[in-house]
């Protein structure tokens, strides 16, 4: 599949881009090797290989998510210049 200039102007409209000529030049041929190279990556044998979202596994990486009491309350509402019963005063901004 070949990319247009005229394929490059409708999906930067689609995106509310004003694009200068060279720029339309310019993404219409990065966009055509783009789509080759997703080509040759078709041509790939892939029966056999399990359907991943990773290169290499990955295990995981986030902490538990546990409740626990936070005792640092005082120390943080110390550093506000305004506050009032257990919270932060900052000014209005919706009348």
């Amino acid at each position: 599949m070949s990319v247009t200039t005229e394929d490059v102007r409708r999906v930067a409209a689609l995106a509310r881009l004003d694009l200068s000529a060279d720029e339309q030049a310019r993404l219409t041929d990065e966009l055509g090797r783009i789509l080759q190279y997703i080509g040759k990556l078709n041509e790939l044998d892939t029966d056999g290989v399990a359907p991943s979202a990773h290169a290499i596994p990955v295990a995981g990486t986030f902490r538990a998510d546990e409740p626990e009491i936070f005792s640092g309350l005082d120390e943080l509402l110390a550093q506000a210049p305004d506050r009032r019963d257990g919270y932060f005063r900052v000014p209005r901004v919706i009348e």
